[in-house]
């Protein structure tokens, strides 16, 4: 059952409003590469759209009823978005949920130091990544500093033009004979993945001339043009990311290279479908998570209570509260737990099993079970839900295609699927194929991102 690429059905109007899309979407992740910087710019996306705080109104007591659309915010890392509308809430919710955060590096909590005369920080990798792809390419820093008297310092350095990068050195293939015979896994120590952050030492005489002359500089330069000191690290979060914007790649710019595309391709989707309906019959939620990639544990991610806590404080605002009213809610829902699929590739053609497997250009992919081995961690959709959305896709008109995660025992992966699963909600994973995944740069389709989206949108419509 080959399904049909995408392209090859979209007249003018459709390719003008999957460029628009594309456009919109290559903007957003090149500008916004941390958890922090998507829900911020995510947040002022919502308000434009008429969303209201939810705090906000706990806070005053409002009333919520059909039409009104609030957003919470966890941590400043996680968001949840609600359109509601005219069924009630214990009929469940339409839910589409994604992740935003992303593999890369973080500076340890003391991360500075000087060696053979040149200033670094330390760090430890976040998500799954293979260390040869950190070296000897331009890295940007991105994140807060809290300083002690309450005040929060924002940091993105990389990124302008004029910028300096920053990077983690290579051994140089003269000496790297010993390198070179070790595995892939092996050949770059993840403890040597410190980024070089200065070289020019401060020059001071006499007895007053720091033992670290290098570092010291780079100390005085966090302190005139940031106003925190050393000891600042202690409470900063600062990530370490590919420089640079997200690109269309191809001759025929029919796809997207950049950083964070895993999972931000759906949250984005998500997002701009969550914003593009504006009247709903059955309350439609969109929820962008932080710490996916490490297990969705933590006050940001998946397996805390914000979401259930926010479900519970709208259905008491809009008069139907109640614990049983609460579980009936979620259990009753539907939800899409999009997050990127593994692209067929012909250069590593045998790790797929093809009839199984994403290709590129052909539409929105639906897994119906993700894990590894023996769906080992999987939710495992059941068939009704999948005739259910079938059927709301091919009604809309939406290119889609179902798809495992490589050949049985070759891998495998999770999403969130499972832990919103327990509430006895139906639950599916579904989202966009990408090439290279985990690597700094990934590579999407358009015509994948534009499905996305219309199959998004056509599920918080009907669902």
């Amino acid at each position: 059952m080959e399904r049909p690429n995408a392209w090859k059905s979209y007249d003018a109007a459709s390719l003008a409003e999957l460029e628009k899309l594309c456009g919109d979407y290559r903007a957003f992740i090149s500008e916004n590469k941390t958890e922090r910087e998507c829900v911020r710019a995510s947040v002022a996306l919502a308000e434009a759209a008429g969303y209201v705080n939810l705090d906000e109104a706990v806070a005053s007591g409002r009333k919520l009823a059909a039409g009104d659309k609030v957003y919470a915010v966890s941590h400043n890392k996680t968001l949840m978005l609600v359109n509601l509308g005219s069924d009630p809430l214990e009929d469940g919710l339409s839910i589409l949920g994604a992740h935003i955060d992303s593999p890369r590096l973080d500076l340890k909590q003391n991360p500075l130091y000087e060696a053979g005369d040149m200033a670094y920080l330390d760090t430890h990798y976040y998500g799954g990544v293979k260390a040869y792809h950190w070296v000897a390419t331009p890295l940007a820093l991105h994140g807060v500093v809290c300083k002690k008297d309450g005040s929060t310092v924002d940091i993105a350095v990389g990124e302008d033009a004029d910028d300096p990068v920053f990077c983690v050195s290579d051994l140089l293939i003269h000496l790297a004979s010993d390198q070179m015979k070790k595995p892939a896994s092996e050949a770059v120590d993840h403890e040597n993945l410190d980024v070089i952050i200065g070289g020019r030492p401060v020059v001071i005489e006499g007895d007053d001339a720091p033992k670290e002359p290098v570092k010291q500089a780079i100390v005085d330069l966090l302190a005139e043009r940031y106003g925190i000191e050393e000891e600042d690290f202690l409470s900063a979060e600062i990530e370490v990311v590919p420089a640079g914007p997200a690109r269309e790649m191809g001759l025929d710019r029919s796809m997207i290279l950049g950083y964070g595309q895993d999972d931000r391709v759906c949250a984005y989707t998500s997002l701009a479908a969550q914003l593009a309906v504006a009247d709903v019959k059955r309350t439609s939620v969109t929820l962008l998570v932080d710490k996916e990639e490490i297990g969705s544990v933590g006050a940001s991610g998946m397996t805390s209570r914000f979401f259930e806590n926010a479900v519970a404080e709208i259905i008491e605002l809009a008069g139907q509260g109640g614990p049983l009213a609460l579980r009936r809610c979620l259990a009753n829902s539907r939800m899409l737990s999009s997050d990127v699929s593994a692209g067929f590739d012909q250069l590593y053609a045998d790790r797929f099993e093809k009839k199984n497997a994403a290709v590129m250009g052909h539409g929105l992919c639906f897994n119906k079970y993700t894990g590894s081995r023996g769906k080992s961690g999987s939710n495992d959709a059941d068939a009704e839900y999948m005739a259910l959305v079938r059927d709301i896709m091919d009604e809309a008109g939406v290119a889609f295609q179902t798809c495992e995660l490589g050949r049985i025992g070759a891998g495998g992966g999770g999403t969130i699927a499972f832990i919103l699963a327990e509430y006895g909600m139906d639950v599916i994973d579904s989202g966009v194929a990408v090439l290279s995944m985990h690597a700094l740069w990934e590579v999407t389709n358009k015509a994948d991102v534009y499905e996305a989206y219309k199959g998004y949108k056509a599920f918080i419509e009907r669902a």
